[in-house]
């Protein structure tokens, strides 16, 4: 039996997906209120005594200049990978509201690891088609992520297992200093401005686009308890910080930002430190260091992010990649090639912005080193 979630079943579904293996903040409601541009639905199938058996939520875009829309599934559907017969429902019920919204097509890209053929087969059995995604950031969530398994483990064994150089980090940041906050209501208020020009300041370094402070104030407010600002401060000054999610059986972190000063004392490492801690409190199973590159060359220039997390002795993940149901072909095409060229420019207008901007930080840096 499928259902569309309303007000009197809602929190009925936030507490299935919280428990369930496969369940994540990107399908929760709460999640879908942090997205102005989009509506949120969610879906439901039920077992034969009324119990929800799997789910699905999507957020729902229109098409500027057009009827039709775009749903998005972000890490869905929740349930049980090889249940054929509740992928079939949850996917009958996703038609019915393309029906209802116009949708040319659903993207979704499961919390499911790539050798899990099963799934992706049953999955092209329902009409889904199936893309792998790039080595790198291509699509909306990453494909390659590492994980920490921190069920049952004390804090002591999670800090043998990791990496000599990232123990003695973790401890340096320790020794000069470095004091990371878990800022609360009044902490937030004073420290978000300073999280969201360090992350300016990390986009501007490292050549990617970020979120202004207004949306880092509506993720802390719409994710309630379950999101945390961690800060980093030297000698009273915040040099870092980071965005957690606890959600279920797992602690993401979500956005980390680091000065271009300050950062031989290491206040990255202490940070992830903190948000470990955070999951092992929780009696998480889970703690995700989110995305990282699947080409382990030392050539890509990613290459150091990789090894950043390695460090910590998690695992690297890879996920099944994409999937897609297309509702009307001919606009999937058309619309396809019309985001694609927006993305293109987007980025080259920012890319170009960057590299103005880099010859001032340069001469910075150069003077600042003269005058060690």
């Amino acid at each position: 039996m499928i259902e569309t979630v309303t007000t009197a079943t809602l929190a009925e579904y936030e507490e299935f997906i919280k428990g369930h293996p496969k369940g994540h903040f990107l399908q929760s409601s709460k999640w879908g209120r942090l997205k102005d541009s989009w509506k949120w639905e969610a879906i439901v199938s039920r077992d034969g005594e009324g119990k929800i058996r799997g789910s699905l939520a999507v957020l729902i875009r229109k098409v500027p200049a057009a009827p039709y829309t775009l749903m998005y599934a972000g890490r869905g559907p929740v349930c049980d990978s090889h249940d054929k017969e509740t992928l079939a429902e949850l996917t009958q019920g996703a038609k019915e509201l393309a029906k209802k919204y116009h949708a040319y097509s659903l993207m979704m890209d499961p919390d499911i690891k790539s050798e899990d053929k099963e799934f992706i087969s049953i999955m092209k059995d329902l009409g889904y088609k199936h893309k792998e995604s790039g080595k790198n950031f291509e699509g909306v969530q990453p494909n390659y992520v590492f994980r920490l398994d921190v069920a049952g483990k004390t804090l002591d064994e999670l800090m043998a297992a990791f990496h000599q150089k990232t123990r003695y980090n973790i401890r340096l940041a320790g020794r000069k200093g470095v004091e990371v906050i878990c800022c609360n209501e009044e902490q937030v208020k004073e420290m978000l401005p300073h999280f969201a020009r360090i992350m300016e300041e990390t986009g501007q370094r490292d050549g990617f686009i970020t979120r202004p402070q207004g949306y880092f104030e509506k993720l802390l407010r719409e994710m309630g308890e379950d999101a945390r600002l961690y800060m980093a401060l030297y000698n009273d000054k915040p040099v870092a910080g980071t965005l957690a999610i606890h959600f279920g059986n797992k602690v993401w972190y979500l956005y980390g930002a680091s000065s271009n000063q300050y950062r031989n004392v290491m206040p990255n490492y202490l940070l992830q430190w903190n948000m470990i801690q955070w999951a092992v409190e929780e009696g998480c199973e889970v703690y995700d260091f989110r995305g990282v590159s699947g080409d382990l060359t030392p050539e890509n220039p990613l290459y150091g992010l990789y090894l950043f997390k390695k460090g910590f002795s998690g695992e690297l993940v890879e996920f099944c990649g994409e999937l897609e149901y297309i509702y009307k072909p001919v606009v999937n095409l058309a619309v396809g090639a019309g985001m694609k060229m927006v993305r293109t420019l987007r980025h080259a207008a920012y890319v170009r912005k960057t590299k103005k901007d880099k010859p001032q930080e340069k001469a910075k840096e150069t003077e600042k080193q003269e005058n060690k």
